[in-house]
């Protein structure tokens, strides 16, 4: 039977079989066999330290981000607050008494941690590791003390993303628009946001948040997560 005639269902067979041979063969002339490992390591987790100023829309990129991406974790920081209403702990915040934190402190269980109007704030070590010992990659949302913080901690085993507005007037009016604070405090957020756009040079990327773009926003930081998955020299964050 000639191979015009041959039932299409040995064709494939038969392509296969002179695969292998070849294979078989490749592999004698080299005198090694060839291996399905992966040829560069699969990439590290990442600790990713997002920051900007006040009302630049952090928590709203931070909360698309981990609608949009499996195997990210953010962390969330410990504070010897009260518990607001509405609030739950594990999810906004872990509660502890000011006690309690302190401890915490003692006992070197914090990354990073702060005191804010007069409470207590830090990033629990606990979460980085268990996390990234699953592949996550972790994401921690600080302010730029705590960023500034952070970076003399972990150097360049991070990769710290400044957010910002498209000018100072959409920053002024996006917190002047939230009716949060009195005249008072606005101009003491408006004045701190001045300074701490200064500290942009510190950070690794920086990636504007305009009004109305969120979208764009989280695809760009996607980028530059996988970006940094795709580097030949990985970041070995050490918690």
């Amino acid at each position: 039977m000639g191979d015009a005639q041959k039932p299409k269902s040995t064709i494939p067979q038969l392509e296969k079989a002179n695969k292998l041979e070849l294979l078989r063969a490749l592999e004698s002339s080299l005198g090694s066999s060839f291996s399905s490992n992966p040829i560069h390591p699969p990439a590290n987790p990442l600790i990713i330290v997002i920051s900007g100023p006040s009302g630049v829309g952090k928590d709203a990129v931070i909360k698309k981000l981990r609608e949009a991406r499996e195997n990210l974790h953010f962390v969330v920081t410990a504070t010897s607050r009260p518990m607001r209403p509405g609030e739950v702990d594990g999810k906004d915040y872990y509660f502890v008494s000011k006690d309690e934190f302190l401890s915490m402190v003692d006992k070197d269980e914090l990354l990073e941690y702060a005191l804010v109007y007069g409470d207590y704030k830090g990033i629990p070590k606990w979460q980085i590791r268990e996390y990234m010992g699953k592949g996550h990659d972790i994401v921690l949302r600080v302010d730029i003390q705590g960023a500034n913080t952070l970076k003399r901690i972990l150097g360049d085993s991070a990769v710290f993303i400044f957010l910002i507005a498209e000018s100072e007037l959409e920053l002024v009016e996006r917190l002047i628009d939230r009716k949060t604070e009195t005249a008072e405090a606005l101009l003491v957020r408006v004045a701190t946001a001045r300074e701490e756009v200064k500290h942009v040079n510190y950070f690794d990327y920086v990636v504007v948040n305009a009004e109305g773009k969120l979208d764009n926003t989280v695809n760009l930081v996607e980028s530059i997560i996988d970006a940094e998955k795709a580097k030949v020299k990985q970041r070995r964050p050490v918690v």
